[in-house]
């Protein structure tokens, strides 16, 4: 039976408003499932970005966790990941109901999802106290109310248009980002329309011109991290710089 705090936690979420949104701020929805590698990456690598530079501030996060499970005709959940995704996903759902603030049910979520990546998930529960949440949402799971919850998710994420082709699938205002949903931050910038830009969003700092100064001129394709010679490259005029000097 659903303990009283839990009741009471679901009255103060319906009375005094679940946060209100900011009209001008760009809604970042993820459909996802917990135990999906590819999700657990994105939530852990990427969209912990959320907490750096006031991101957050101009984003309305949209947690969907349901991703490829399946309604089964007797009302059960098919996981593609097992019963302990089932388990995992209706936890994530109600910790998002109970706690609507966006950040606090996100840190929870980027608790859980580091757990399941590190393949220590036997320690989820830990999680509560790791972020300084209540358990209320084990309240929920028992009640069954997360299971409503899923229900919701599982027809939102149905409707889908066009029908989301993996996980996680990432949308910005609705539009979805496809295959490249690491650079959410690039599109929710573009997105944003407001006034009160965050760091994240202003351009890197052009380099002050005593670095400039000092700056070899190397063929821009030597210098770059992404190519595969630049190593060998810069080795080679080492040597070359080298030779010429012992010859003065």
């Amino acid at each position: 039976m659903a303990s009283a705090g839990f009741f009471t936690c679901m009255l103060l979420a319906l009375f005094i408003g679940i946060w209100p949104c900011h009209a001008q701020n760009v809604t970042l929805s993820v459909y996802y499932e917990t135990l999906c590698p590819y999700c657990s990456d994105f939530i852990v690598n990427h969209l912990v970005k959320l907490f750096h530079s006031r991101l957050f501030s101009i984003v309305n996060l949209r947690l969907v966790p349901w991703g490829n499970a399946v309604l089964q005709s007797n009302g059960s959940f098919l996981c593609q990941h097992g019963p302990d995704e089932c388990l995992l996903n209706t936890i994530e759902a109600c910790t998002i109901s109970v706690y609507p603030n966006e950040e606090q049910h996100l840190s929870f979520i980027l608790c859980l999802e580091r757990l399941a990546s590190a393949n220590e998930l036997n320690e989820w529960i830990n999680c509560f106290n790791t972020t300084g949440l209540a358990t209320v949402p084990i309240d929920c799971y028992k009640s069954g109310y997360g299971n409503v919850l899923e229900n919701q998710y599982a027809a939102e994420t149905a409707q889908l248009d066009p029908p989301h082709k993996f996980v996680p699938w990432v949308l910005v205002d609705g539009q979805p980002l496809q295959e490249d949903f690491k650079n959410f931050v690039t599109y929710v910038c573009n997105a944003y329309k407001g006034e009160q830009v965050p760091e994240a969003c202003h351009p890197l700092p052009l380099m002050n011109n005593s670095l400039k100064k000092a700056t070899p001129s190397y063929p821009a394709s030597l210098l770059s991290a992404d190519t595969p010679y630049s190593i060998t490259w810069l080795l080679i005029y080492g040597i070359h710089f080298s030779f010429s000097f012992s010859l003065l």
